[in-house]
């Protein structure tokens, strides 16, 4: 298999938590995003500052995967092994953590399509016009099985299609946790690091690191990563608000008007 080929997945799923979730439907013709415009778009201080970590991430020989893996192998206490492969590439688990703080949005219709649907293929499927607004498990804690060469975005895509999360992944960034002398530390992963060898040269330790998803909540708004309901959905708000803003300057004004107008008429002549 080619580099250049999107690695394949192989999953085991596993929650700390109920899957039980709190829905709320929305609709395309009633603002269906609002929710989603209003907090992405609002400024909210931030409880947790992320502080920079360096993390080193030396270039191993095979030999030297080998040896890392076997120690790797050695300190765990569960069936969670890592395993190399022919090629030189190496299968394992890491474990993410979901803490996600505003609901995702997936199609109010979760029945998977029918041998009928299939054979329509896409360009003939209805599209989805009805979303509900779902809070992930708070804290639910994920197993994925994945390559060595698998990378943190598509971590992040394969999370999404679990859940059948239809917000664009870009909204969604993967950290990595530590703690180290009482304190603790996060670093947003960049789309092409590979979180099972950042996971083999940290060894087992969950203090060591662990992998954390959240919000990619940058500062600056990426309006790339909307799709075309939420943009036309975030313009109706902006033009609510611009109204309901000249709505009470110019009753501001004309009720100073009307106050000025009183004093005018109640002054004597002469």
């Amino acid at each position: 298999m080619g580099e250049a080929e999107t690695p394949s997945f192989e999953m085991t799923w596993s929650s700390t938590t109920s899957s039980g979730y709190c829905s709320q439907e929305d609709s395309d013709s009633e603002l269906e995003q609002y929710f989603t415009a209003r907090t992405s778009l609002a400024r909210r201080p931030r409880r947790d500052q992320d502080e920079p970590v360096e993390w080193e991430t030396p270039d191993l020989s095979q030999a030297e995967i080998e040896q890392k893996i076997k120690e790797y192998n050695a300190q765990i206490n569960s069936n969670l092994f890592m395993s190399l492969n022919k090629d030189g590439s190496y299968t394992g688990f890491i474990k993410v953590q979901l803490k996600l703080v505003r609901p995702v949005s997936v199609p109010s219709s979760k029945k998977p399509p029918s041998l009928q649907d299939a054979r329509r293929g896409p360009g003939r499927s209805t599209s989805v016009r009805r979303r509900t607004s779902f809070y992930l498990p708070k804290d639910a804690v994920k197993h994925l099985h994945v390559l060595s060469r698998t990378r943190a975005r598509e971590v992040i895509e394969a999370l999404l299609r679990k859940f059948l999360v239809v917000d664009d992944p870009r909204k969604f960034a993967l950290f990595e946790r530590a703690e180290r002398h009482g304190q603790v530390y996060l670093r947003k992963l960049l789309d092409d690091e590979q979180p099972l060898r950042l996971r083999l040269l940290a060894g087992p330790s969950d203090k060591a690191l662990s992998f954390v998803l959240k919000e990619n909540d940058s500062g600056e708004v990426n309006w790339d990563a909307f799709s075309m309901p939420e943009l036309h959905n975030f313009l109706r708000i902006l033009q609510r608000e611009e109204e309901e803003h000249l709505r009470q300057i110019l009753q501001k004004y004309s009720y100073c008007r009307q106050k000025i107008q009183e004093a005018l008429h109640a002054c004597p002549l002469g």
